[in-house]
């Protein structure tokens, strides 16, 4: 399911699951939820782009159309759509990875596009764990598992396989637990959602 590079630097793309319709908020889409004036996918871009990730693919699924009228997305950004966004994350990851698995690319660094208070300085913290294709790390947020995740390109076929529902990788790295380097950056990033019209309030 891989792609094939040259040797060099490794290759970490972001990878930006922004396709969910909101549906605890009233079928808001996430992506174009506003925090300090832009959308927020504007917002998970930057920070990847920031956390140095050249290359970013976005997922799309509700308001696709809307997102791509309304969002200033920068050069390097990948647009996908997955019609089948309303089965859950499982299928925007998926779709995510199937976009990457055709490109040079040694791991997909995995954020959320309803997470506003993982900035820069998490990405790069996750990024920075990278030492193969087989690669598993995550952000740790006082000692809990958290976005960004960083999944090296021989682990997306089995990522893949075992995304179903909202639970995207969620079954493969509880099965792989001992694998994964936890990176703690809980002194430099908020890891809420913005999941509810409650939340809505961490927006400015």
């Amino acid at each position: 399911m891989t792609g094939t590079r040259k040797e060099g630097p490794p290759r970490i793309a972001g990878l930006l699951l922004a396709a969910g319709g909101g549906r605890r908020l009233g079928g808001r889409p996430k992506a174009l939820l506003e925090h300090r004036g832009r959308p927020l996918v504007e917002h998970a871009v930057a920070a990847l782009r920031a956390g140095g990730c050249v290359r970013v693919h976005v997922v799309l699924g509700a308001a696709a159309q809307a997102v791509r009228e309304r969002a200033e997305l920068p050069p390097g950004c990948v647009l996908v759509d997955n019609p089948d966004w309303e089965r859950g994350m499982g299928s925007s990851l998926r779709a995510g990875l199937e976009s990457l698995a055709v490109t040079e690319t040694d791991a997909a660094l995995v954020a959320l596009v309803d997470q506003p208070g993982i900035g820069p300085a998490a990405m790069a913290r996750v990024a920075a764990a990278y030492c193969s294709r087989g690669s598993l790390a995550a952000a740790s947020y006082e000692g809990r598992r958290g976005h960004p995740v960083l999944l090296g390109a021989h682990r997306w076929a089995a990522v893949a396989e075992s995304a179903s529902g909202d639970r995207g990788a969620r079954a493969y790295l509880r099965a792989h637990e001992p694998e994964i380097t936890l990176v703690e950056c809980g002194e430099v990033a908020e890891p809420y959602d913005i999941d509810t019209p409650g939340d809505l309030r961490r927006l400015m």
